[in-house]
C-alpha cells in the first residue's frame, strides 16, 4: 500500500464531503441554482477521483514507481478542474473575477483523462507482479 496516495485520496474525499455539505446548505441562499449545480459538479468529480486515488494507493496492480505519474496527473487534475469550478460557481460572491481562470477547468479535465489513460497503459503493459 502506498500511504501517501491513499492518504491524499482520503483528504480529497473528506474535503469533497465538506464542500458538498457547504454547497448544499451554506451556499443555497447566496448563489443561484445553476451555480449550485456547477459547484456540485466539482464536488462529484473530486469525490470520484478521491476514490480513484484510494484504490490506486491500496492496490497491487502497479509497481509503486509506476503509480507516481498517475498520482501526479490525478492530483493536478483535481486541483485544476474541481477547484476552478468551485471558484467559478461562487464568482458572484467575490470582487475578483474568477472567469479569468476559467481555462484551468478544461486543463484539469485533460489532466484527469491523462491520468486514467496512463493508468490503463501502465497496467496493461506491465508484466505480472508474481
Amino acid at each position: 500500500m502506498n500511504k501517501t496516495i491513499f492518504g491524499t485520496g482520503l483528504f480529497f474525499g473528506l474535503t469533497a464531503v465538506l464542500l458538498g455539505a457547504f454547497g448544499a446548505h451554506g451556499l443555497e441562499k447566496m448563489i443561484d441554482a445553476t451555480a449550485i449545480e456547477t459547484f456540485e459538479t466539482g464536488v462529484r468529480y473530486q469525490m470520484y477521483h478521491a476514490l480513484f486515488l484510494m484504490i490506486l494507493g491500496g492496490s497491487n496492480l502497479l509497481l509503486e514507481e509506476r503509480k507516481k505519474m498517475v498520482y501526479y496527473f490525478i492530483v493536478a487534475g483535481i486541483i485544476c478542474f474541481s477547484f476552478s469550478i468551485y471558484l467559478l460557481a461562487i464568482n458572484e460572491l467575490s470582487s475578483f473575477d474568477f472567469k479569468k481562470i476559467a481555462l484551468l477547468t478544461p486543463l484539469g479535465g485533460v489532466l484527469l483523462v491523462t491520468g486514467w489513460i496512463l493508468l490503463g497503459i501502465r497496467v496493461l503493459n506491465q508484466k505480472a507482479l508474481n
